[in-house]
């Protein structure tokens, strides 16, 4: 339910200052180094590796922050979403996009299927050059049809969903008090991405009244594209880097 186009990009000055900024904000976050770019921040990991039992909160707000701080997610998000506009299709595919990574992220940590994190990682930067080019109308014009755009985000979910699981591994939490753990996280990344979401679809509504919308949209799908190119290069020098040590 989107609506892909064919428009070549603009030159609008105001267009290439805010791709600017768009890569640079990408660009610091590549090169904030690994402890960032797999969302492992220190202090969170060693708290969460003396805690035993139950511990809900600190489990919610860890999935709350790394879905809000999660920059490969969101740019999946902002372009599933870029070309909705009914309240309930957004809803469909929001919705498939969670059961989709709630799916593979409880499964993936319950019965831990280790994936390699940079490899993980890159299968979703992948997902947001796809969805650029889907949003660009690529797939009508190169192969001539057009993808199930549902599935796909489904399938999409299930990558990301395995990226969480991969996080919560590298925490090596404590067996005790397991699943209500996991499900506490699984609470706090749909909050954050509610709240991520929100904050998307309050920028995306306001830019759409604006006349400029349509000449400048091809130009962020387009930096979206290099912005998920980028992260998926970034996260296979990591693997060739850990493998070469």
């Amino acid at each position: 339910m989107h609506r892909p186009f064919h428009k070549g990009r603009s030159r609008h000055p105001r267009a290439r200052s805010f791709i600017i900024l768009f890569f640079a904000l990408i660009g610091l976050a590549t090169l904030a180094g690994p402890a960032f770019a797999h969302a492992v921040a220190e202090g969170d990991k060693g708290y969460i590796q003396e805690i035993t039992g139950i511990q809900l909160i600190p489990f919610l707000y860890l999935g709350a922050k790394h879905m809000v701080t999660g920059y490969d997610h969101i740019l999946f998000l902002l372009g599933v979403i870029f070309f909705l506009y009914r309240p309930q299709h957004i809803a469909t595919y929001v919705s498939l996009f969670a059961i989709g990574h709630s799916t593979t992220m409880l499964a993936g940590v319950y019965f831990d299927i280790g994936i390699n994190s940079y490899v993980i990682d890159a299968i979703i930067g992948l997902s947001v050059v796809y969805k650029a080019l889907d949003n660009m109308g690529a797939y009508q014009r190169w192969c001539g049809f057009q993808p199930n755009t549902k599935a796909a985000t489904l399938i999409f979910g299930f990558f990301h969903g395995f990226g969480l699981s991969t996080k919560i591994i590298e925490y090596n939490i404590s067996p005790e008090g397991l699943v209500p753990n996991l499900l506490a996280f699984n609470v706090g990344v749909e909050i954050g991405q509610f709240l991520a979401l929100s904050a998307i679809l309050i920028a995306i509504s306001y830019w759409r009244w604006k006349p400029g919308f349509w000449r400048h949209a091809y130009t962020l799908n387009v930096a979206m594209m290099v912005a998920g190119f980028a992260l998926t290069g970034y996260q296979i020098a990591g693997l060739f880097a850990t493998s070469a040590a």
